[in-house]
């Protein structure tokens, strides 16, 4: 019986590639950094914003962006998103709000854990009419052990006192399934979002759903067996 989701954000509930992509790279524009493709760039997606730099150059000998680099970049690329992100910026994804509504009606806890900060969440929660519905909000600041790694999914059935068959993560990466099994926990996968069916495939994700609304049906209790 499933009785929380956590549930990722960026390319599970809110369309923020675009804004993402174009602060990435107008981040290393200005710090005068090697130009990454937008399929670089994508696929750091997930992970805390500092190790989305740190990470960007694996194919280098040299290390690019070292830790005082790295902190320069999210500083940068925090500064960049609050100039680009206007309303009406960041749409959900179809079918993302009905599907809430009828899982939390159905009395399942619905949370957020996210490599974004508590602070926009709260900001994209509330201005995206999700408020109702999702009532836990887990940022990379609130937690010490971030996706890929089980800090967030363990602080939340420690708040809640859940085992972990009684909760299910939702998300689009390979992080955020990752991050699900090094807690004992099952994930489901989202295709449409910035990660590719192979790659969480390859994580082992449970399932996979082309449309959010498919969630209903996995949290059932006869298809939980």
């Amino acid at each position: 019986m499933i009785k929380t989701i956590i549930l990722d954000f960026d390319g599970t509930l809110g369309n923020t590639k675009g804004i993402i992509l174009r602060t990435m790279q107008a981040t290393l524009r200005e710090l005068n950094l090697p130009e990454r493709t937008e399929a670089q760039c994508a696929a750091m997606i997930g992970l805390p914003l500092k190790q989305c730099f740190t990470q960007l150059y694996p194919d280098y000998e040299t290390t690019v962006v070292d830790d005082a680099m790295g902190d320069a970049c999210a500083a940068t690329y925090r500064r960049l998103f609050d100039e680009y992100n206007l309303p009406g910026t960041v749409p959900l994804f179809p079918h993302v709000v009905d599907t809430l509504r009828i899982l939390h009606e159905a009395g399942i806890r619905l949370t957020v854990a996210s490599s974004r900060s508590h602070m926009t969440l709260d900001s994209y929660v509330s201005n995206l009419g999700l408020a109702p519905y999702i009532t836990y909000i887990l940022g990379v600041e609130d937690v010490e052990d971030a996706k890929p790694g089980p800090g967030p999914v363990l602080k939340t059935m420690d708040d809640f006192g859940l085992r972990a068959e009684e909760c299910l993560v939702v998300g689009d990466t390979k992080y955020d399934i990752l991050m699900a099994h090094n807690a004992g926990v099952k994930g489901v996968g989202v295709t449409y979002g910035n990660g590719s069916r192979e790659e969480l495939e390859a994580a082992g994700a449970e399932w996979l759903i082309d449309d959010f609304a498919e969630l209903i049906d996995i949290c059932k209790p006869e298809n939980m067996r």
